[in-house]
């Protein structure tokens, strides 16, 4: 049973536009992110030499936290839980095939923090940006995390 109305094609889905603001402009900013592009510290390096540094992490469903639960490493060691939940939300990395368990394990303990704090600011705070400051000047500026560019990570 359907239980919302069709929306013609020519009419965009956001009726809550601000004033001045056209409803295609409000729909188009609304518009919900889901995947974020990031680049690892370090980087994983392969079995054969190559190191894989940029990669996308996807938005975590509740399926995807709920499914390590029942995993018997997980219940073995609850700190395992890590590794299968970026198994299941990092959907690229570099050229490789798959994101594995086994990829993440072998990760550099630095990446790891970095893609559980990437995980934690896309899923619970829903942005990728972090305050800093300065050290010289203490001028205060918001830095995207996720990298992207030469330079951040």
């Amino acid at each position: 049973m359907r239980r919302s109305l069709p929306v013609p094609l020519d009419e965009p889905e956001v009726d809550d536009a601000p004033d001045g603001a056209s409803p295609a402009r409000a729909a188009r900013r609304d518009t919900l992110r889901t995947e974020f592009d990031f680049q690892l510290p370090r980087g994983y390096l392969d079995g054969d030499g190559v190191l894989h540094r940029h990669g996308t992490m996807r938005l975590a469903t509740a399926r995807d936290e709920l499914l390590p639960l029942y995993d018997a490493r997980v219940q073995e060691n609850p700190a395992y839980t890590t590794v299968v939940l970026l198994s299941r939300v990092i959907t690229s990395l570099g050229t490789l095939g798959a994101v594995t368990q086994s990829v993440v394990e072998n990760m550099f303990a630095s990446d790891v923090a970095f893609l559980q704090d990437l995980y934690r600011r896309i899923n619970a705070e829903g942005h990728t940006r972090a305050a800093v400051a300065c050290p010289a000047c203490q001028h205060r500026f918001d830095v995207d995390v996720s990298g992207g560019r030469l330079g951040e990570s």
